[in-house]
């Protein structure tokens, strides 16, 4: 007990430190362009909460629920609505956060919650030392960092997969886990849509468990063979309606009372069945069963009943939130010299990209301790939970890693794997420490001394190089590349991607606000109006100055450089001035650029440290 309450008040002291540091880091972070969007949808999302409670009626009605959720609704709802119920707590009504900060609150809270995860994961097998390593990498890649910050869905969905495993793991010995299994699934699904694939990663995994655990007991693999094949049965039959009757007369005829909600109706309620009946003839089957069951029977009726844009109409709007995703946009991504617009893309690229953004004493320790983990599983020797978290440590870079698979977003869409990796890194710290230890010989105070004070050195010496690479690049996380890279000169040289989401602008606002004229016309490159509203809002930018929609009704520019966006950069050398008055270099690498039209009056030069290295340069 005592070395439990130990690791608990670690565990609470990551949450803290996690929190801290986000909420204090959090003013000069910029608002990206999907941010924006997610701060007026949680507002609406809000109102509705309000309308609930005033009115319940009304709330439940139609035209409430279209009113207050079709703006946004290719995303699910859960995220966007904390963030819109944080906002009108600590805003609006209290009063203690500028409205940035209260609609990013929630995602601190999960990205805090993180490091509890991977602590308690990591210490199922590694020391305290290590465990808290794995933590702290998840705040010790620049990248991941500035993620975190936002009020997007990336670093909650990171959390909700690790919360995923998690519960699954502790589901095999101890009680309820695998009803929290299902729940945790159902909050995943309410998150993000990739959420579609964790059944698929952790599939092969409970069958195993299954087949073990049912073993010569016939009577026990024919209920969890039902109980497993009910639904699946129920999903074959509903997919055989949809190929005979096409696509329009399916939706149609998919209603909360129709036919085909009867056979999956029956389908769960069959799964139901022969699970509790499996739990009276052999418990040690059920609980290899359960976590699956309660994920496909839990996962989507939480889904369902999160979102009330779907109670309405659930399987046309399902199938239209999955269609914009299956069919979303290629954006123009640059990969080594190579400008990406459509697929196939690079077999390399999430390998290539992680390679270069991670920090490379730490990406060093991921990758030896992936290898190890799989050398010990080829050889038979790692534990079920050692073979999982390899295995989702892989899934989600393998996923993205298909060419058909947009490649945009930099490291955003593959974060549920790096919490995984950070656990492998530490996999390796430990037994490079324990190898380093058993070098130091004899029993002498020194020699005892030297041998514990090892794992500290050695954790200090691969976490501070990444620690000080996040302190220098924040909070434009979004630039970094590693010392495999060249830094960001030498990814510049490669070829790669400078920057996205145009959040880098916040390095140029100051220079603005102190030279820009009384209402002078301003036009903030790839960002958009939520964008340039949320600046103004959160006192980042004057009010007196007009925001503009193009180059040519503006009197200052601000270009995001990017090897796309050279036709605007022309057409800024054209119509403004071929001078730039200003710009935002990260490590002496451009990323905004600041013209002012020839008729404006100059500014004075001057020079704009910044905490990436580099220095922010005006010319006249």
């Amino acid at each position: 007990m005592r070395q439990q309450r130990i690791d608990r008040r670690i565990a609470l002291g990551l949450f803290a430190l996690g929190f801290a540091l986000l909420l204090a880091t959090e003013g000069s972070v910029g608002f990206v362009r999907d941010e924006s969007v997610y701060f007026y949808a949680g507002s609406a999302h809000a109102r509705w909460v309000g309308t609930l409670f005033s009115d319940p009626v009304l709330a439940v009605s139609a035209a409430s629920i279209d009113r207050d959720f079709a703006f946004n609704h290719e995303h699910p709802a859960l995220m966007k609505t904390l963030f819109g119920i944080s906002h009108a707590i600590f805003h609006d009504t209290l009063h203690w956060m500028r409205p940035a900060a209260a609609f990013r609150l929630p995602a601190f809270v999960l990205s805090a919650l993180t490091l509890t995860l991977i602590y308690a994961l990591a210490r199922r097998r590694c020391g305290r030392i290590a465990s808290v390593f794995a933590a702290l990498t998840w705040l010790a890649v620049p990248r991941q960092f500035f993620h975190e910050h936002l009020a997007c869905f990336d670093a909650p969905m990171a959390f909700m997969w690790l919360l995923v495993v998690w519960c699954w793991l502790k589901a095999r010995d101890a009680p309820r886990y695998w009803l929290y299994t299902g729940l945790a699934f159902g909050a995943a699904l309410a998150t993000k849509l990739n959420a579609f694939f964790i059944p698929v990663a952790l599939a092969p995994f409970g069958l195993w468990r299954v087949f073990l655990a049912s073993k010569g007991k016939d009577e026990a693999r024919r209920l969890a063979g039902a109980a497993l094949g009910a639904p699946l049965f129920a999903m074959a039959l509903i997919g055989g309606v949809f190929l005979v009757l096409g696509q329009a007369s399916f939706l149609n005829a998919f209603e909360p009372l129709s036919g085909l909600s009867a056979i999956l109706i029956l389908g769960v309620g069959a799964t139901c069945v022969f699970s509790a009946k499996l739990a009276a003839v052999d418990a040690t089957t059920f609980r290899a069963v359960a976590p699956l069951v309660a994920m496909a029977v839990l996962g989507p009726l939480v889904f369902y009943v999160h979102w009330p844009w779907l109670w309405f109409h659930p399987i046309a709007r399902v199938g239209e939130y999955v269609g914009f995703h299956l069919h979303h946009i290629d954006y123009p991504w640059m990969y080594l010299g190579q400008l990406l617009l459509a697929p196939p893309f690079p077999l390399a690229y999430v390998l290539a990209v992680t390679a270069l953004t991670v920090p490379t004493s730490l990406f060093a320790l991921m990758v030896l301790g992936t290898g190890s983990e799989l050398l010990r599983l080829i050889r038979r020797r790692a534990s079920e939970a050692d073979a999982i978290i390899l295995g989702m440590a892989a899934f989600s870079i393998a996923l993205i890693s298909l060419p058909s698979v947009p490649h945009f977003g930099g490291v955003k869409h593959w974060l549920p794997s790096m919490p995984f990796l950070g656990i492998l890194a530490a996999y390796a710290l430990e037994r490079g420490a324990v190898g380093l230890a058993a070098l130091v010989r004899g029993e002498t105070r020194r020699a005892q001394g030297l041998r514990s004070v090892i794992p500290y050195a050695l954790t200090s010496l691969v976490l501070l190089p990444a620690a000080i690479a996040t302190a220098r690049y924040f909070p434009y996380g979004t630039s970094y590349y590693s010392e495999l890279a060249g830094g960001l000169p030498g990814a510049a040289t490669l070829g790669m991607q400078r920057q996205y989401w145009a959040n880098n602008v916040t390095g140029v606002l100051p220079w603005i606000n102190a030279n820009a004229r009384p209402g002078e016309r301003v036009y903030l490159h790839e960002n958009h109006s939520g964008q340039v509203a949320d600046y103004i809002a959160n006192g980042m930018v004057r009010k007196d100055l007009q925001f503009v929609g193009s180059i040519r009704d503006a009197d200052i520019v601000a270009y995001q450089y990017h090897q796309e966006f050279r036709d605007a950069e022309f057409q800024t050398w054209q119509l403004i001035n071929p001078r730039p008055a200003f710009g935002l270099y990260v490590d002496e690498t451009p990323q905004v650029i600041v013209y002012r039209r020839r008729s404006s009056r100059a500014a004075p030069a001057e020079g704009l440290a910044i905490p990436g290295g580099g220095l922010a340069k005006s010319s006249r």
